[in-house]
């Protein structure tokens, strides 16, 4: 089985920090992963994206133009990239920022108010965990305690006393996930 998802926002989202963060997780379940960042010019509000590939057996090649999975936690990144993610696949994005959603009958749309959890959290910040934990749920190949392990590896040690409300962030996410899921299902 293997997991091509795009993660995409604009800078200063910790889109890479989401990427970096899922591959983590991946990896301490035991699976095969890639990450492949891309960056627009600008550091702070340029567009931001990255490719993981997660896989049970080697990957050739991080890079793929189709993806299976797909965070878009703005506007811009659900209208540019929502045409990409395969027939079948999963669009999760971020209801705080997309305000028109992708209409793709083919594919599962997660809608995750990120950053509006994060503001409940009175964690602004933590819009990217909380869309992490969604996602994760929605793969449901990448446990929350993978990712609390990730964590530690992806912040520098002067942010490990944010791990515990990180933690917070992405189990929050996880039930917002589970919330739409059970939505859509019964619409």
């Amino acid at each position: 089985m293997i997991d091509e998802v795009l993660i995409a926002g604009f800078g200063g989202q910790g889109i890479m920090l989401m990427g970096r963060l899922l591959a983590y997780g991946a990896i301490y379940e035991g699976l095969q992963v890639t990450f492949y960042p891309s960056y627009g010019p600008e550091m702070r509000g340029g567009t931001a994206n990255c490719t993981v590939v997660i896989a049970d057996e080697r990957i050739g090649s991080p890079v793929r133009n189709r993806f299976t999975h797909l965070v878009a936690m703005n506007q811009a990144s659900a209208d540019r990239f929502s045409e990409r993610v395969k027939p079948g696949g999963v669009i999760a994005y971020n209801q705080s920022l997309v305000d028109a959603p992708p209409t793709r009958p083919d594919v599962l749309r997660v809608g995750i108010p990120a950053n509006r959890i994060a503001a409940e959290l009175q964690a602004a910040q933590s819009a990217n965990m909380v869309a992490v934990g969604g996602l994760a749920y929605v793969l449901k190949r990448v446990t929350a305690a993978a990712l609390v392990k990730g964590l530690r590896r992806v912040l520098p040690v002067y942010r490990h006393d944010a791990v515990a409300l990180n933690e917070t962030a992405i189990l929050r996410g996880i039930e917002a996930a589970r919330q739409a899921l059970s939505a859509e299902k019964s619409e």
